[in-house]
């Protein structure tokens, strides 16, 4: 007996055999017990009884089969039961196959008798034809094997129970999911295939699905077999909104192009203000000569911009003020690297008088001396210049001569290192600069004082220079009471007679200690030139000297000094000294002090100690004159500029 194994069939089938004394038994349906399902037996009577056709019944014969999940064919030699000794034909075949398949299939006699030529063809054939088979895994369902490790389902897939009372599962892959479920399945890509989403939709691909999304001013699920994507239709309210919205963001964006509009004219009208500023103060002047004189101008001397001017006084705050006088107002500012300087503001420029202006400008910026105030460069871009400076941390001499404190008392030999370093100075002006420099407004409150007690002359508003064959300038009278040399201010020449004697006075406050004027006296006797004058021709020196001065200070030195000044304060100008040589006469006596007791050398020690650690306060650091003693006149209005008669 030949038996086939177990199959399942997903639809009808059929059993063929193709033999004598055969009987093909079919049995269905059961692992447990067989039920019969039909069979067909092929009988010959003889070796001629088989006939030719589609399975008469001799040598072949076929029967059809129901659907069944299981399926065995036994395949039984009857000569037994036929009573014969041996087969007709040595050979017997079965196939099963779907119902159609065999539908063209004709036996032949030749099929026994020729079993190889029969194999040769339609073995293959009949091996090739295609049987669909249901199958499942093992006997258990679902639920109990999910959680054993022979579950066969992979990622992405799910199981499902036979329907039959044989039990065992299969696996399934997810909805949005393909592939092999007994290896894992992956995600199918429906945006990437012709979609469900409308034409107004957006696809997007999600793990096992896709989302369709409508675009802008439509709404729905954007799917075919949705509501696809209906145009948004406004509501009163929402246009109502919506056109509100759009004046807004139109009056806000028409608010941002005047502002832009007006920033962007306010700063060329900036521009222009600047360079007309610039022009009439004599900016193009100043390049011109550079260029001219091929000399570089700009290295000595820096051209600030009127912002950085700004910056450097927060906007020229009134706090800032170290003082005020006649030719404009001193503020104290902070460069952006971080350097101090004084910023003066000078008064308005004759425009008659420009090239005048830049020449002195620059005449200045070129003056190089430890005892001179470095002026370091100018801005032309305000209405007025403004001039800048360096800056000295310690105040003024004549607060050091006046307001003196106990902490900081000028000794006699400070005063004359002072005196000495100031006329040094003036003597360079004079006479050793490429043009004679008169400084016209001498006085203590013009020389400041560094950190070290250094002296440094200081505001040259209304400097003049003049050429080498000149002797004189003839202009609006100029300059301080008390300082104010009398035949200048009777004749209106200034020449370099009248700053030596200015510094005479300058000579006498460090004698006498007292005020240039005296708001407590009357008369001639308001004058502390006069005074000492007076004093000396009544040769009463002693009266008018301060105490500590003649305290400190030899008898020799004292009269040295004291006459010196009186030669400095002689009405007739031809007969006082010149600068050169009153420094000369100053040094000499300086030079002529061999030696200074202990505590002499202890105290200057101590005071320039002191003055390292303590700075003037700024509150009384004024660097220009003060208005109680300025002579005003047309001048004032026209810093660094000649008016001559």
């Amino acid at each position: 007996m030949l038996r086939t194994q177990r199959h399942n069939f997903q639809r009808p089938a059929m059993v063929t055999s193709i033999g004598c004394d055969d009987w093909s038994m079919v049995k269905q349906n059961s692992y447990v017990y067989d039920t019969d399902g039909g069979g067909c037996t092929s009988y010959c009577s003889t070796l001629q009884s088989p006939v030719s056709g589609s399975c008469p019944g001799r040598g072949c014969c076929r029967t059809s089969l129901c659907k069944s999940d299981f399926l065995q064919v036994d395949l039984i030699d009857m000569r037994s039961y036929w009573k014969r000794d041996s087969k007709l034909f040595r050979c017997s075949f079965a196939f099963v196959g779907m119902i159609g398949d065999y539908d063209t299939f004709n036996y032949s006699l030749s099929h026994l008798n020729d079993p190889t030529t029969f194999q040769k063809n339609y073995h293959k054939e009949f091996m090739g034809t295609p049987l669909v088979l249901d199958w499942r895994i093992m006997r258990n369902n679902c639920i109990e094997v999910q959680n054993s490790t022979d579950y066969a389902c992979r990622k992405n897939s799910y199981c499902i129970d036979i329907d039959t009372r044989y039990g065992g599962y299969q696996c399934r892959c997810k909805k949005g999911y393909e592939g092999n479920p007994y290896l894992g399945c992956h995600d199918i890509n429906e945006c990437e295939k012709p979609n469900q989403c409308v034409s107004f939709g957006t696809c997007t691909n999600t793990p096992g699905s896709y989302n369709c999304s409508c675009l802008d001013g439509y709404h729905g699920d954007g799917k075919k077999n949705g509501i696809g994507c209906i145009p948004v239709q406004l509501s009163n309210s929402k246009l109502a909104i919506g056109v509100g919205l759009g004046a807004g963001m139109g009056l806000l964006l028409m608010s941002s192009n005047y502002f832009w509009l007006y920033k962007f004219h306010k700063k060329r009208k900036d521009k222009k203000r600047k360079e007309k500023f610039f022009k009439r103060n004599g900016g193009r002047l100043l390049l011109q000569q550079q260029i001219l004189t091929d000399q570089c101008i700009l290295e000595k001397m820096q051209l600030f911009s009127v912002k950085e001017l700004e910056k450097a006084t927060d906007n020229f705050n009134k706090s800032r003020i170290l003082g005020q006088g006649g030719q404009g107002t001193v503020y104290k500012g902070m460069l952006s690297e971080g350097k101090i300087v004084a910023i003066k503001k000078s008064k308005l420029v004759d425009e008659n008088q420009v090239e005048q202006f830049i020449n002195e400008v620059v005449m200045l910026s070129q003056i190089i001396h430890r005892n001179v105030v470095k002026l370091l460069g100018c801005c032309l871009e305000t209405e007025v210049p403004l001039l800048v400076y360096e800056f000295i941390f310690n105040g003024t001499l004549f607060d050091h001569i006046h307001d003196k404190t106990d902490e900081f008392p000028l000794s006699w030999n400070m005063r004359l290192k002072i005196a000495v370093e100031v006329a040094e100075a003036l003597a360079y002006l004079h006479s050793a600069t490429s043009f004679p420099i008169y400084h016209r407004d001498v006085k203590s409150t013009n020389i400041l004082l560094d950190e070290k007690y250094v002296a440094k002359v200081s505001d040259f508003g209304t400097s003049r220079s003049i050429a080498i064959d000149q002797t004189h300038l003839t202009t609006l009278v100029k300059g301080t009471f008390g300082y104010l040399d009398p035949e200048y201010f009777q004749s209106s020449q200034f020449t370099e007679k009248s700053d030596v004697y200015s510094f005479g006075v300058v000579l006498v406050e460090l004698l006498t200690g007292q005020r240039p004027i005296s708001s407590a006296k009357t008369g001639k006797e308001r004058s502390l030139a006069t005074r000492f004058l007076l004093c000396m021709e009544a040769e009463n020196l002693e009266k008018i000297l301060d105490p500590q001065v003649l305290e400190q200070g030899k008898r020799e030195e004292l009269t040295s000094v004291a006459k010196l000044a009186q030669r400095c304060l002689n009405l007739n100008g031809k007969k006082r000294p010149t600068m050169k040589e009153v420094a000369m006469e100053l040094e000499i006596v300086k030079m002529s002090q061999t030696h200074l007791t202990t505590s002499e050398t202890k105290y200057q020690d101590l005071q320039l100690r002191k003055s390292k650690e303590i700075l003037i306060s700024d509150d009384n650091y004024t660097w220009t004159s003060t208005s109680d003693n300025i002579i005003e006149s047309s001048l004032d209005a026209h810093p660094l500029k000649i008016h001559t008669v």
